[in-house]
């Protein structure tokens, strides 16, 4: 896994619970309001060497009575190639797992609801099912990738385990039209307003 920063607690980031997050590097998005930059561009995340995957198993096992869960975000944690493998660790301590996705790899996700090792989803939806409206916010998405993410938001509407979609809306492209749009397709879904954020990740973690 490589794994950029480790936020032992918070009270944030799953409702309810107080939970690690997991910050992997990497996406294959480039949302122009991206949240997290410094997980996502190459030259800002080589400022953040990759943190011990161990290490962090071994500090999850010691608050396991304390946490409720640990949060995987990004970046895009589905473009890690050994995101199963750290799941089932996490699983075996045991501690629940919520997962923040762009939807993108539905075959990852689909395998990792089955054998029981995420217990709750999050799904950024940007746009309406369009591939124009994608582009909008990701001038680099697909045919392919929205098709992808069309099949990945079914799959968890059709899950057993709970879930939310997310939108970040942004005036200049979301039209009151498109959000009641997007309220009705998507449920729940949660609303966040575009931010200006900072560069680096020291600025969402503290």
């Amino acid at each position: 896994m490589r794994i950029a920063a480790f936020l032992k607690q918070s009270l944030v980031d799953w409702e309810g619970k107080i939970a690690a997050v997991v910050f992997t590097k990497g996406c294959n998005l480039r949302c122009f309001y991206c949240h997290n930059p410094s997980l996502v561009l190459p030259e800002l995340a080589s400022d953040f060497p990759d943190l011990d995957t161990e290490e962090i198993l071994r500090h999850l096992h010691s608050r396991k009575t304390f946490l409720d869960g640990v949060v995987i975000t990004g970046g895009e944690a589905t473009t890690q190639k050994d995101l199963k493998e750290f799941l089932i660790q996490i699983k075996k301590i045991p501690l629940a797992v919520k997962l923040d996705t762009n939807g993108t790899n539905p075959a990852l996700v689909q395998e990792l609801i089955e054998k029981n090792l995420i217990d709750f989803i999050a799904m950024d939806i940007k746009n309406s099912f369009n591939e124009n409206a994608y582009k909008k916010i990701s001038a680099n998405i697909s045919e392919t990738m929205l098709e992808n993410i069309i099949k990945c938001a079914d799959i968890i509407k059709n899950s057993r385990i709970p879930y939310q979609f997310r939108t970040t809306t942004v005036a200049s492209i979301h039209s009151a039209k498109v959000v009641e749009e997007l309220k009705k397709n998507f449920q729940p879904l949660s609303i966040q307003k575009e931010r200006k954020i900072g560069k680096t990740l020291q600025d969402f973690i503290g």
